[in-house]
């Protein structure tokens, strides 16, 4: 399937696990109803901006939203593979930037996700601040070029080699300020908000 079919298939999914309509999503994300709407019948390509406040709005990483969604009748099948081929990685562009990501994570149930990014020469994305409902730790390492990261207004300039690793609650903002792509890659590692503490045996 195609990548804005996957993204609608997902967005759907993920909403209706959540038992959430249109209208409580876009009242969570913040986008409205009717794009939501264009976006999970894949009549739309949202940017990265849009597909991050789904994922606030979902409760996931942005990451997650790229996952292969569960066909109809595979609950009797067998579990996915843990490779996942490289011509099986779903690549998606960001038709505002024109930054490439690739999933590189097997669809397996893991709380750690890979994703190698391509980022243009002179381009910029930007996420605002939002509660995430999880929390989301990242580390960004880069692999070619350099970027500009600003989180919650403080830059971290990174270049070949360098790694950066912070919690996703605040504001981030990706820049390439060069003439040349930046390559690097993300690992995300998602843990539940409020995990619950062990309950002691009685003694």
């Amino acid at each position: 399937m195609d990548i804005n079919t996957r993204l609608a298939r997902r967005v759907r999914e993920l909403r209706d696990a959540r038992g959430l309509s249109l209208d409580a999503l876009a009242e969570r994300s913040g986008v409205s109803r009717s794009n939501i709407s264009l976006i999970e019948r894949g009549e739309s390509s949202p940017t990265a901006t849009v597909l991050d406040k789904l994922a606030t709005g979902l409760g996931v990483a942005l990451a997650s939203l790229f996952d292969a969604p569960q066909a109809e009748g595979d609950e009797g099948r067998a579990a996915p593979s843990p490779v996942a081929r490289v011509a099986q990685q779903p690549v998606w562009t960001d038709p505002a930037s024109g930054y490439l990501r690739r999933n590189v994570s097997p669809t397996v149930a893991s709380p750690l996700q890979l994703v190698d990014v391509v980022f243009p020469p002179g381009q910029r994305v930007a996420y605002e601040r939002a509660d995430r409902g999880a929390e989301i730790h990242q580390q960004i390492w880069m692999i070619d070029g350099r970027m500009d990261i600003a989180l919650d207004g403080t830059v971290w300039r990174l270049e070949a080699g360098d790694c950066l690793a912070h919690r996703l609650e605040g504001a981030v903002e990706y820049r390439n300020p060069t003439r040349s792509p930046a390559r690097y890659l993300v690992a995300l590692a998602t843990l539940p908000a409020n995990p619950p503490h062990p309950t002691r045996s009685p003694t």
